[in-house]
């Protein structure tokens, strides 16, 4: 029983730190929207961003029984996650993205009035929202069943699993942004990272899809199984020790030294 609820334990910190890294993003990318607008209506519009952000965050969480019961709709979310992991890490490997040309073309895609921007954050947090309820009942799916109730179809201990990461994802987009700004700054690997743990967790949600009673590619208990659990935390620890220790981050770092 120790070693089960240790599991839940875990699952939520990795949740927590990857719903800090995605609300850093978030955060980032309102104040790029944004930027080209006077500073009364920037802020204006970054505070909009962050109610907006709330909103569909918390619609988000009502969709969570739906997603954890239609094989379908997991399907569509495994592939989505490997699709924004992949991009990210494909575009930042060998396109040789330049931060200042995505920030150029973001300002460029903002649209010149207030309102323009506004419904470009909204597109933006609507992404967010959805990456983040998706890699959020990705990861608590594959938690063994708990002893508490269940909430719309779903375990109700993997359910609260969800929506301790969304509140938390909720607080530090308000709260923690920026330090989570500052420390992708720091260490700009991090964001590749980040987005490497994504597609890594479209991975197991493809995985519980392909042990889905309907489906049957896999044994219906290969999830939960200890082989794969310790597979599955061994690659994520890997991705995130090889995004801190990243010589992109000592790169960064030398015109400071």
């Amino acid at each position: 029983m120790e070693s089960f609820w240790l599991e839940y334990a875990w699952t939520l910190l990795i949740l927590i730190g990857l719903e800090g890294l995605l609300s850093a993003d978030n955060a980032l990318v309102l104040a790029i929207i944004a930027k080209h607008l006077p500073e009364n209506q920037k802020k204006k519009a970054i505070n909009y961003g962050i109610v907006m952000a709330f909103v569909f965050r918390f619609a988000a969480l009502f969709a969570i029984s739906f997603i954890a019961n239609v094989w379908q709709i997991q399907a569509i979310g495994a592939a989505y996650l490997l699709y924004l992991g992949l991009k990210h890490i494909i575009q930042t490997r060998y396109g040789k993205i330049d931060p200042k040309d995505r920030e150029d073309a973001e300002n460029d895609a903002a649209g010149k009035g207030f309102w323009p921007t506004v419904g470009k954050i909204a597109l933006a947090d609507l992404a967010f929202a959805i990456d983040s309820i998706l890699a959020a009942v990705a990861l608590a799916l594959g938690l063994p069943d708990s002893p508490l109730w269940d909430f719309g179809g779903m375990d109700g201990g993997q359910f609260i699993v969800v929506v301790l990461g969304g509140i938390a994802g909720l607080v530090l987009i308000k709260f923690a942004a920026s330090w989570f700004i500052k420390l992708l700054s720091q260490r700009p690997a991090l964001e590749t990272t980040a987005y490497a743990i994504v597609a890594w967790v479209g991975v197991k949600l493809a995985v519980i899809t392909l042990a889905h009673e309907d489906i049957d590619v896999l044994n219906h208990h290969f999830p939960h199984s200890t082989a794969w659990t310790l597979v599955f935390y061994g690659v994520l620890v890997a991705i995130a020790l090889l995004g801190w220790f990243a010589p992109a981050n000592k790169k960064q770092s030398q015109p400071d030294s």
